[in-house]
């Protein structure tokens, strides 16, 4: 039984939280995307990923890696040679496509092929103007005032 949940409610109180509405609808539904070829996302540090795929048989330029704007899409694509006849073939080389959906201010390191695994490592940067500031207060003597109090002088006062 699937149970889907409207937030429409949300909508209506909450400005700038489209994109995560949009996640949490999308992950709502049945994926039609096959999880092949398998692959694992990793917490390397506090700030740092890593997701390896299994691409056995595939090359360097049977792979594409793009990120765009919070999308990260690994796509495989082998290059078939025809001139051999297979008896069995159990080594899968179908094309694939891999979507990950990255948060804001992940960026992708770098990426390395293996012994047949790709790994694609990430790091979340935080820039500086978003990051928490100590806010230094000041005294009401240090801005002319010696008890905080504002000063009406009498003579402007009277007129």
């Amino acid at each position: 039984m699937a149970t889907s949940y409207d937030y429409t409610p949300l909508f209506r109180s909450s400005i700038g939280f489209d994109r995560v509405f949009n996640l949490l609808e999308n992950a709502q539904r049945g994926r039609s995307v096959s999880d092949w070829p398998p692959y694992d996302i990793a917490k390397t540090g506090a700030d740092s990923y890593r997701i390896s795929i299994a691409v056995a048989g595939f090359a360097e330029g049977d792979l594409d890696i793009t990120f765009q704007t919070n999308l990260l899409t690994v796509i495989g694509k082998k290059q078939e040679s025809s001139s051999e006849a297979y008896l069995h073939r159990g080594i899968a080389s179908r094309p694939f496509e891999h979507r990950f959906e990255l948060a804001d201010h992940v960026r992708v390191a770098a990426s390395e092929l293996n012994n047949g695994l790709l790994t694609i490592d990430l790091v979340r940067e935080i820039p500086e103007a978003l990051k928490p500031r100590k806010i230094n207060i000041q005294s009401a003597s240090a801005l002319g005032r010696p008890d905080g109090a504002p000063q009406i002088d009498a003579q402007s006062a009277a007129v």
